[in-house]
């Protein structure tokens, strides 16, 4: 007799799917927000945001928006992704897990936050902050993608004895 796999995530795991859907659902509020102030700022024609000398505040602030948003979606793919019962390694769950964190407030706040202050039409000096949340990204993003080509999808008991009597 064989031993089923366990169906559902471990504790642990199922702590980090609620986190990461938190994660998700909390920066997505956050971003859309942005993205919300920002077209005010438009409608109302602020002049700081879109006089001509204006044009990099404007890029930053966009890409910081865009970021945030695109990356709280990727957060709550990887909590739907966890909830596959998918088999990690202790320590590759961990780091892909913090490093999506980070990266997904390292970067959009480095591009707001060289928003804020141009100097003769270059960003704030935030934005070398920007690899470094690329960086943190890129690690989750291989370890995640490293995960799901190692998983081998196990077809339940019920399945199988079903296929075979057809």
């Amino acid at each position: 007799m064989t031993q089923e796999k366990e169906q559902y995530p471990s504790a642990d795991t199922r702590h980090l799917i609620d986190t990461h859907f938190r994660w998700g659902w909390s920066l997505l509020l956050v971003f859309l927000t942005l993205g919300f102030l920002l077209e005010i700022l438009h409608g109302f024609k602020a002049g700081f945001y879109l006089d001509a000398s204006s044009e990099t505040r404007r890029l930053m602030w966009t890409l910081a928006h865009a970021h945030g948003t695109l990356l709280s979606l990727v957060h709550l793919a990887f909590a739907a992704y966890l909830n596959t019962g998918v088999d990690w390694q202790r320590g590759r769950l961990k780091l892909a897990s913090r490093s999506l964190m980070g990266g997904s407030i390292i970067l959009p706040v480095s591009f707001f936050l060289s928003g804020l202050y141009i100097y003769d039409g270059d960003p704030g000096l935030f934005v070398y902050l920007a690899p470094v949340g690329a960086l943190f990204l890129f690690i989750a993003v291989y370890l995640i993608a490293a995960s799901a080509m190692a998983a081998r999808p196990e077809k339940r008991n019920d399945d199988l004895e079903a296929s075979e009597t057809e």
